[in-house]
């Protein structure tokens, strides 16, 4: 299993809503596709965005051209977001591959492999 750490940042600094965290889970299941291979999603709310551990199947190594936990990741996050109003209307829109020299961009969101075994 991989875990991918992702943050999507608020448009606006607020404190968190209650009920948050599990909206946004709501979402991402609401979008997932079996491709993407997720297996748990856990949230937690701040201030000034919301932080995701996604849980993913491991692929296979066979298929070098399959794309990797972090990618999965990204394309999820991002067809949630354009899915999702409340997405939209609350995070901005997710980036899992920063501009090169630029470091990472104040209007994108954070994602992050951490593999386990």
């Amino acid at each position: 299993m991989d875990i991918v750490y992702a943050s999507l940042k608020r448009r606006r600094p607020e404190p968190a809503r209650a009920g948050e965290a599990a909206e946004v889970v709501g979402a991402l299941w609401a979008h997932a596709r079996p491709v993407d291979g997720l297996e748990h999603a856990s949230a937690r709310s701040e201030d000034d965005r919301i932080d995701l551990l996604l849980y993913l199947l491991t692929r296979t190594p066979s298929d070098p051209e399959a794309p990797g936990a972090v990618q999965r990741a990204g394309a999820l996050l991002a067809r949630c977001h354009r899915a999702s109003p409340l997405l939209r209307s609350r995070y901005l829109a997710p980036d899992s591959s920063p501009a090169p020299d630029s470091g990472a961009a104040d209007d994108t969101a954070t994602v992050r492999d951490d593999r386990s075994g």
